[in-house]
């Protein structure tokens, strides 16, 4: 594997940090660096919550943010440096600006981002309940990022642990290791650190986050072949989840997981997920106790789309009733 997966060499600097030597961080941006911009009209309905939302790793991700004034801030780090990107809608045309070394390349991929080469006309709703999502949601599109490392790392730590858990670590370990957002962005945002400074990071600091070392050592392991990794962006998605599930600890829900948002792949349902296939069941079937290979089945009249699908689901709200918790056990001998 290490043969397939040579990763070029990177020189290397180095910087005191909580008491280990990390690769010192690129130049810091101005915070008031000048923008660039772009303007694009999407072809059809579009809902930039809807669409950005999967990038969202918590209320307190420090790589996304949602203001007030109705703007989306994204920080990232593209093939050409760390920029952050602003959009909002305005009268049916997206507003772009973009700052940092990586602006241009956010600019460019911005209808991609938004789902220009998805095609939401193609998805046929085959039960009520999806039927009646589908029309309340026009403006879902699957968004394609084009960049999967940024999708990876926070899907492993995410691999059986509660979203809670998973959203500290990932907030914890950015803010940490990261950088400061380029350009005006809204406080304590930050772009996700480069491969190697993911490397460096102390074993103790893994824990501190509470990461367990199987997730931190598949992390590592990405960040290793990182950059044959991010060739798989240009593949399609059945071949890309086939080239991150050759990692070791990757499997279908992780690799699933990645490519839903850097490929903006429509059938890439996922499987192994501890609430999903309940809540397909509940809602296609009446369901309460449904496993993968019955949310499969129930989703094969959209194959193809079963990603699309299991969207419209999960924004539905119908989910199964929650079990009433077993009555406390009463000691007799205080009453």
């Amino acid at each position: 594997m290490a043969g397939r997966f040579a990763q070029k060499p990177v020189p290397e600097r180095t910087l005191p940090h909580r008491g280990s030597r990390l690769p010192a961080r690129p130049g810091a941006v101005p915070r008031q660096a000048t923008a660039e911009s772009r303007r694009w009209t999407p072809p059809g309905p579009l809902d930039l919550r809807l669409v950005l939302g999967p990038l969202r790793r918590g209320p307190s991700d420090p790589t996304y943010r949602a203001t007030p004034d109705g703007s989306f801030w994204r920080a990232s780090r593209t093939p050409e440096g760390p920029g952050t990107l602003r959009v909002v809608q305005r009268s049916g045309t997206v507003h772009a600006d973009a700052w940092g070394p990586g602006a241009g390349w956010l600019l460019g991929q911005l209808p991609h981002m938004l789902g220009e080469s998805d095609e939401p006309e193609v998805f046929e709703p085959r039960h009520r309940l999806v039927a009646a999502t589908h029309r309340r949601r026009p403006g879902l599109r699957l968004m394609r990022t084009g960049l999967v490392l940024e999708s990876l790392i926070p899907s492993i730590l995410e691999q059986k642990v509660t979203t809670d858990e998973a959203y500290r670590a990932w907030r914890l370990l950015i803010r940490e290791y990261g950088e400061p957002a380029p350009g005006p962005a809204p406080e304590r945002m930050h772009v996700m650190p480069e491969p190697r400074t993911w490397r460096m990071i102390p074993s103790w600091e893994w824990h501190r986050a509470g990461v367990d070392n199987k997730r931190a050592s598949t992390v590592l392991r990405a960040v290793r072949v990182a950059h044959r990794l991010e060739e798989a962006a240009a593949m399609e998605p059945e071949q890309a989840q086939e080239c991150l599930e050759l990692v070791p600890g990757i499997g279908p829900w992780t690799s699933a997981e990645t490519v839903q948002r850097s490929h903006g792949a429509p059938d890439a349902v996922t499987v192994g997920d501890l609430h999903l296939p309940g809540i397909v069941g509940y809602a296609l079937a009446g369901e309460r106790d449904s496993d993968d290979a019955r949310m499969l089945e129930l989703l094969e009249p959209y194959r193809g789309q079963r990603h699309r699908a299991a969207r419209f689901i999960l924004l539905s709200g119908r989910t199964p009733p929650r079990r009433t918790p077993k009555m406390p056990r009463v000691d007799i001998g205080r009453l």
